[in-house]
């Protein structure tokens, strides 16, 4: 079933409208969740969240790619309930270091809320992701928006572990250096 069916569907208040969007995205959705949460349960209850937080959201929002904008909420549903797991006892785990990395660049989401402009800091983000080469942006959004380990991105990538790891850094770099450019205060 094409996307705006399923979008139709949910605006129309159809029930399966969850269903259609389970059997079309549950597994990518469940890959997502599980990549930062490590943890089955846990995945699946963010899962079953997103067609929630979704059903809440359609109408008035009409997502023209479901696909991300159901990621995108899993994606925080997942990133909101691990850091409530792990308030007390942070450290350690590949989605504390992808999210450290990324700290080094924006600043803490506190600071990136209170001195950006989230509007414009995704446009210049996505800007810079278009200006990279193909293989370097798979890399990034790999390891900053799936939250894949530099290993796991290294066997899908077939490159080796220190190439991922010199590329991601460059990136950051050339990211921070980016944002700077187009005015945002770090």
């Amino acid at each position: 079933m094409e996307d705006s069916a399923i979008v139709q569907l949910y605006w129309d208040r159809d029930e399966s409208a969850i269903t259609r969007s389970n059997e079309k995205y549950g597994s990518y959705l469940r890959k997502i969740a599980f990549s930062i949460l490590f943890n089955r349960d846990d995945s699946d209850e963010c899962v079953n969240d997103t067609y929630l937080k979704a059903w809440d959201s359609i109408p008035p929002k009409r997502p023209e790619r479901l696909s991300t904008y159901l990621g995108k909420i899993c994606r925080n549903l997942s990133i909101n309930l691990y850091e409530r797991m792990t308030a007390s006892k942070r450290g350690g785990t590949n989605t504390d270091v992808c999210l450290d990395e990324l700290e080094t660049v924006l600043g803490t989401s506190g600071e990136a809320d209170e001195h950006l402009d989230m509007a414009l800091l995704t446009e210049a983000i996505n800007g810079f992701l278009s200006s990279l080469d193909s293989d370097v942006r798979n890399m990034f959004v790999l390891r900053y928006w799936h939250m894949e380990s530099i290993k796991d991105i290294s066997g899908r990538l077939k490159t080796g572990e220190s190439r991922v790891k010199m590329s991601l850094s460059r990136a950051r770099a050339k990211l921070k250096e980016h944002l700077l450019k187009e005015g945002f205060e770090l």
